[in-house]
């Protein structure tokens, strides 16, 4: 089972930033990656539609042959993991954002958060920052209209521009010295993240963390690749494939698929 693939689905293209994690953490292991951009964000989403839509994901990568999950979407673990591992008899890794470090290690005792509405209004996220918080100020900021920017390709717009500097500097004057990105679509945008922020912030995602929390669950399953091949890895996407191709590279062959 071991050659068998992990599987990565996100609510779009911003999951292969965490994918991208995985990959250079675990060269050897095979990749399945599902975007559902056609939903995509799934923040603003109830949380019944956000669990059915994680579970229409999950079988299709099961269907696929996939040996773990990777949940990455900050939305979907912090509504539906709890469902799905509950649900499905394989391993399940979630991602969500990374307020303990940034709790930690704050100087200021004030942090940014930058996520969508989804995350910030799931009870996931709410004992998380509920356990961390306690003598901190936490500052969270719902990122309306991001994503759908990303998934248009619009990354670098002056839309984007002018939305991120409207959620980002109200923080800036109130002493962050750390942003915590919320939602795997978010590390893509870091080149502009950093014109606007001032060098004392620091920027913190979670994708690291994943990928070293997926090494520690296929050792543990006894799940790891072994073999010594070129791994294959697929991307699918119910959008438009080039959107991911411009964030990957024009070598990896990205399919469009209808689910």
């Amino acid at each position: 089972m071991s050659n068998k693939p992990i599987g990565i689905f996100d609510s779009g293209v911003g999951g292969t930033s965490v994918w991208r994690e995985l990959h250079a953490y675990l060269p050897n292991e095979n990749t399945i990656y599902l975007a559902d951009s056609k939903n995509a964000p799934y923040g603003p989403k109830g949380k019944d539609s956000i669990i059915a839509l994680s579970i229409k994901n999950t079988e299709l990568l099961i269907n696929k042959g996939c040996k773990l999950i990777v949940v990455a979407c900050n939305t979907a673990t912090t509504n539906a993991i709890k469902t799905l591992r509950s649900t499905y008899n394989i391993p399940f890794i979630g991602i969500e954002p990374a307020i303990k470090p940034a709790a930690l290690q704050t100087k200021n005792n004030t942090i940014g958060i930058l996520a969508t509405r989804g995350t910030l209004s799931s009870e996931l996220f709410h004992n998380t920052a509920a356990l961390y918080g306690n003598n901190i100020t936490i500052l969270e900021q719902n990122g309306d209209g991001i994503v759908e920017l990303i998934e248009n390709g619009q990354i670098q717009s002056n839309e984007m521009k002018a939305l991120l500097k409207a959620y980002l500097l109200p923080m800036v004057e109130a002493n962050i010295d750390y942003l915590v990105l919320g939602c795997t679509h978010y590390p893509y945008l870091m080149p502009l993240l950093l014109d606007i922020l001032p060098k004392s912030v620091k920027i913190i995602d979670s994708g690291e963390a994943v990928a070293k929390q997926t090494k520690n669950v296929l050792k543990q399953y006894a799940l790891e690749n072994t073999q010594i091949s070129t791994p294959k890895n697929e991307f699918f996407t119910n959008g438009n494939p080039e959107v991911i191709k411009q964030l990957l590279g024009e070598t990896y062959n990205v399919k469009y698929l209808d689910f």
